[in-house]
């Protein structure tokens, strides 16, 4: 770069890191509401997290700011995978996007946001929609109008902007066609496993596994992978998620039952997959700039299904972890056969709760809220329809019905945050997930023998190296095809699920 580049460069960085600080004082704000914020506290919450979104967006905004990175953009060559390019590519493209965003719609939203998570949480406790129609009414609005904004100007709809803003440059249309290639086999397993010949023993899972032991185990596992403790750290709350406050300070959380051993366990291993590529991006010189920001939320979830899924989920994974296990749960486990432990772990059953579903049907829970949302969003379904469309759909995609809200339309807390566009890229990490398995199994070598040992490492290293090192310097087309050698598909996922499940279940041909 020339000086003048240089200057524009270097004052761009600079405010894009004053937003980011910014941005991580309300993130910060926000973990505490999720963790240990007094109820009665959250009017005055939603009015510091709004003021400060407001200001982030003030700056994100700033016709100066703008105006270098348009300068900016006609100079440099922003279709390379290099640091600086990859930086102008993603300030212009949020600028200009953030631009069509008046700041008194991000202040309403923001506001709608901290209310719509409390009375979501209120309205599933009392089990009545009731309680949260209102707000999800005000959420969906809000949710449209910001939509209609952005894809002014763009061959998008309301919903495809939406979508835009987790997953960049992904469209509605692609990411059909990539569930549809899941659909029909997925189903078919499914079908097959419900009539198996051989079932496992769930009851194993539901006996007494005390909570604090299910904290220290989980927090002792987590650590055994790579999370970094010295850099983060692990809470609990009502819903689990993953969120970096500062370069060197990722939060993880993740809630426990004390009759049910995997959602506490494989809930923090998930969220552990997020925080360990959040801890494997380039903090120091590019936080809050794209080089050192995730590349999408679909890359996102494929790290995080990896660890809970592909590893937390394998036999060989298991060879190691059984008897550690069996120290926690000395009485809960007595007895229990590894084999048999295996395969409930392994369990494949139409269930009601996402966050709680098996490999095989999670993904039929997140094409049914697809569908839900763009609905919403496009005006073809109101909020008051909703409950009773989210449980036709229920009965005619996994042949249940939800007996109440909270453990039917009221389960998930996105919608109260907002969050229109982000559950596809749950199944896109899925389909992710096991592409880069297989890349790694054919780069590493025997991987199964490494899990067996408690060596993490040189899988841990691998994605280092090969996703998260590149933060937004890739496309997750691009990152896809460069670290497996193909386009995205559904394959690797459908193999991987057929390859464990067929046998277990005792299926044959």
């Amino acid at each position: 770069m020339n000086t003048d580049q240089s200057n524009f460069f270097d004052s761009v960085c600079k405010q894009a890191r004053r937003a980011a600080l910014l941005q991580s004082a309300a993130e910060t704000l926000e973990w505490d509401e999720r963790t240990g914020m007094p109820p009665k506290a959250s009017e005055y919450r939603a009015q510091q997290i709004s003021t400060l979104n407001a200001m982030v967006h003030e700056l994100r905004t700033d016709e100066t700011y703008g105006e270098n990175l348009e300068s900016l953009s006609q100079q440099i060559d922003t279709s390379q995978p290099n640091d600086i390019a990859a930086t102008v590519r993603g300030l212009t493209r949020d600028w200009r996007r953030n631009r069509k965003l008046p700041t008194d719609l991000v202040k309403r939203i923001s506001t709608a946001r901290v209310r719509g998570q409390q009375v979501w949480d209120e309205s599933r406790r009392a089990d009545d929609f009731a309680i949260f129609a209102p707000v999800l009414k005000e959420m969906v609005s809000l949710q449209r109008e910001s939509g209609d904004r952005m894809a002014e100007g763009t061959d998008r709809d309301a919903y495809g902007a939406l979508l835009d803003t987790y997953e960049p440059d992904a469209k509605t249309a692609e990411l059909q066609q990539v569930f549809d290639e899941l659909r029909t086999p997925l189903v078919q397993l499914i079908a097959e496993i419900r009539d198996a010949p051989r079932q496992p023993k769930i009851e194993i899972l539901e006996r007494d596994f005390p909570v604090d032991a299910q904290k220290r185990f989980s927090r002792w596992v987590a650590e055994q992978i790579g999370f970094d403790f010295q850099r983060g750290r692990l809470d609990e709350t009502s819903h689990p998620f993953c969120t970096t406050l500062g370069p060197h300070d990722c939060r993880i959380l993740s809630r426990y039952e004390s009759n049910w051993l995997p959602g506490g366990l494989f809930g923090t291993m998930h969220e552990a997959g997020h925080g360990m590529y959040e801890q494997g991006l380039r903090t120091d010189d590019w936080f809050g700039l794209p080089p050192g920001s995730y590349g999408s939320l679909g890359i996102h979830e494929s790290q995080s299904r990896l660890w809970e899924n592909q590893i937390g989920r394998s036999r060989s994974f298991w060879r190691w972890l059984y008897p550690h296990a069996q120290n926690y749960f000395s009485s809960s486990l007595s007895g229990v056969d590894p084999e048999d432990f295996f395969f409930a772990i392994n369990t494949i059953r139409p269930s009601l709760i996402r966050v709680e579903a098996d490999e095989a049907t999670y993904n039929l829970h997140i094409l049914i809220r697809f569908d839900l949302e763009q609905a919403l969003i496009n005006g073809t379904l109101s909020v008051a329809d909703l409950p009773e469309a989210w449980n036709e759909r229920y009965r005619s995609d996994l042949g249940i019905t939800p007996p109440s809200d909270a453990d039917g339309v009221l389960q998930d807390v996105h919608w109260s945050a907002g969050l229109f566009g982000y559950f596809p890229t749950y199944t896109l990490g899925n389909v992710i997930s096991a592409q880069l398995h297989d890349a790694a199994a054919e780069q590493l070598g025997d991987l199964d023998a490494m899990f067996a040992q408690g060596n993490f490492q040189p899988l841990l290293q691998w994605l280092r190296e090969n996703v998260h090192t590149h933060g937004q310097c890739l496309s997750q087309t691009d990152l896809v095809k460069q670290t497996t050698g193909a386009s995205l598909s559904a394959t690797s996922l459908i193999e991987y699920l057929r390859s464990k499940l067929r046998p277990l279940y005792g299926l044959t041909g």
